[in-house]
C-alpha cells in the first residue's frame, strides 16, 4: 500500500485517490501529484505588498535597514535594480543584489517592494 501526501489545503491525512487524482474528504480539495511536485519545485518569493519578485526585477526599501558592521544603514525609498533571488535561503535573506554605495548586500523580501 503506498503512502498518499497530505492535502496541500488543509493538511488532512485522509486523502484517498480517485483515478489518477488526490481527494481530500475534509475540505473536498482535488489535485494530482504532478500539480504538487511543480509546486514545491517553484517557490514563490513575493514583496512586501504580495507581489511575486522575479530575477532581474527593480525594488525600492520600505524601511530603514540596519547594516551589520557599518555605522551607516540603507534609508527607506532606496532603490534596487536587478535583484536575483535565492530560493534555498537559510537565514531568510532571499533577495542578492548590488546597492550603490554599500555594494553587495542581501535583503529580506519582507522589506522590500516592486517597483
Amino acid at each position: 500500500m503506498s503512502v498518499l501526501p497530505n492535502c496541500p489545503s488543509c493538511n488532512s491525512e485522509y486523502t484517498y485517490e480517485d483515478g489518477n487524482i488526490l481527494v481530500c474528504p475534509e475540505c473536498a480539495y482535488e489535485w494530482t501529484l504532478e500539480m504538487q511536485d511543480i509546486k514545491d519545485n517553484n517557490d514563490i518569493i513575493k514583496d512586501a505588498n504580495g507581489n511575486e519578485l522575479n530575477d532581474g526585477d527593480s525594488v525600492v526599501v520600505i524601511k530603514d535597514l540596519k547594516v551589520k558592521g557599518s555605522s551607516s544603514s540603507i534609508k527607506k525609498g532606496t532603490k534596487v535594480k536587478s535583484i536575483r533571488l535565492i530560493l534555498d535561503s537559510r537565514d531568510g535573506h532571499d533577495i542578492d543584489c548590488k546597492i550603490d554605495g554599500f555594494g553587495a548586500m542581501k535583503l529580506k523580501s519582507e522589506f522590500v517592494k516592486k517597483i
